[in-house]
């Protein structure tokens, strides 16, 4: 048998537990030492006076990048894409209703609403989850906008289903002047084609059918032209394969479960819509079964490849968070190692564990900034499972539900370390100056909030 089109599911020829064998991972012995460490925690944070929307929540976000992955500028507009749902909605209900928006800022910090961003086309799925947008106007593809999605579902179930698959809608596109009601803004304008990308073929990533774990994953696309070869890449969360019966993980089968995976697909010919499926990136097999929004940043010819996870998809007898995670390698299907010798690079503090999440890192001149949302927040030690026992008007209270600050980054080699923070959802612009970093006596380094 050889390899098939991806996106019909078919098995390429191959050994799952050979595929694990060969393919880089997060060991239990790295992960084993996660710690909050001074240098990876971010401030308390707290409301905004405004959040980006009244109406909506919004919570995953994604900025619109070009192919040399910059961020996009649309007649002066800085452009972001998030998940959302109604406000006057139980927030952990959210994602039964998700929706992708878009919203732009002239100035990088006040972001305004240009809808619902199929308004005018039926995407795949019973709702949609978190994804990743092309701009790419001078391109000789089919569109010059392509907003990859995780089609969540089945389109017209009455029960919700947890089926995923990669999906992609061409033929919309971005106008600047181009709502009447809103002459000096931006607005999505024409109808998207809706199609499957992929979904997964049961050798290299795993089945809804063969998922033993807490959580399925197939989901979460992200775009990534490898500057050292032009080749043309589509990373996302999936899982591997472990079977009953496998010697992984010592043969324990309860942690044989988490089994979390960064998948890839490639574009034998930079088309941003024909793919094909490739060996994982990265595992973590016996140690996490979430590996959220993969994306990588290149800096000084090294591959940063960083994930969220949360502290209850980690294996029995790790303990670890809601955070970012990173990776490093020489090139993109490199030898990875964890970045700070556990992978921890960016999590809530220990009296407001679950303040930010979904993490996305981008580099600005000599440092990394990282967008996330502002999430629960003044739980007083309770978890997220206790949320959903609280009153619902105390549950509206602590859910932010909007964009968080921006946390600042200094990336040297296979360490980082926070700086500081900008306002809530901050983008800069390219080249923009950041605010003078206050000093502080640690170790004669330089600090932000501390």
């Amino acid at each position: 048998m050889t390899d098939a089109d991806p996106a019909a599911g078919d098995a390429p020829a191959g050994d799952p537990a050979a595929i694990r064998r060969r393919t880089p991972a997060w060991t239990r012995e790295q992960a084993t030492n996660l710690a909050r460490v001074d240098d990876a925690v971010k401030p308390v944070i707290y409301p905004p006076a405004d959040p980006v929307s009244d109406e909506v929540y919004l919570w995953d976000t994604w900025l619109l990048r070009e192919r040399d992955g910059s961020v996009a500028d649309v007649g002066g507009y800085r452009v972001a894409f998030a998940l959302t749902a109604p406000r006057d909605l139980l927030p952990g209900k959210r994602h039964d209703v998700a929706t992708i928006r878009c919203f732009y800022s002239a100035d990088g910090e006040s972001w305004e609403n240009a809808g619902p961003v199929f308004e005018h086309s039926d995407p795949l799925g019973s709702r949609q989850w978190a994804g990743c947008a092309l701009w790419d106007p001078d391109g000789e593809g089919p569109s010059d906008l392509y907003c990859y999605y995780t089609a969540a579902g089945e389109a017209g179930e009455t029960d919700l289903s947890y089926t995923q698959h990669i999906a992609l809608a061409t033929g919309g596109t971005l106008a600047v002047d181009g709502d009447p009601d809103d002459p000096d803004g931006l607005a999505v304008a024409g109808t998207f084609t809706h199609e499957s990308l992929l979904r997964p073929d049961g050798v290299r990533y795993e089945t809804e059918e063969q998922s033993r774990g807490m959580i399925y994953t197939f989901r979460d696309p992200w775009f990534f032209t490898d500057p050292a070869t032009g080749e043309t890449h589509l990373l996302f969360e999936a899982n591997v394969p472990v079977p009953e019966g496998s010697d992984a993980c010592d043969g324990d089968a309860v942690a044989q479960e988490f089994n979390g995976a960064i998948g890839i697909a490639d574009s034998p010919t930079g088309d941003p819509t024909e793919w094909e499926l490739r060996d994982p990136l990265l595992h973590s097999t016996c140690v996490n079964q979430e590996l959220e929004r993969p994306h990588v940043v290149v800096r000084d010819g090294r591959y940063y490849l960083f994930v969220s996870s949360h502290e209850h998809t980690f294996a029995p007898g790790i303990e670890g968070f809601d955070a970012l995670y990173g990776f490093v390698a020489d090139s993109l299907h490199g030898e990875y190692r964890p970045l700070n010798d556990t992978g921890l690079v960016l999590t809530n503090p220990g009296n407001a564990p679950f303040q930010t999440y979904s993490w996305l890192a981008f580099p600005h001149e000599e440092e990394l900034l990282v967008t996330s949302f502002f999430n629960y927040y003044d739980l007083e030690g309770r978890s997220l499972d206790d949320v959903a026992d609280l009153p619902p008007e105390e549950q509206f209270r602590r859910f932010g539900g909007t964009l968080s600050p921006t946390i600042r980054l200094e990336l040297d080699g296979d360490r980082t370390r926070v700086l500081g923070k900008l306002k809530h959802g901050h983008i800069p612009l390219p080249h923009e100056a950041l605010p003078e970093l206050p000093t502080r006596s640690v170790g004669g380094r330089r600090g932000g909030y501390r």
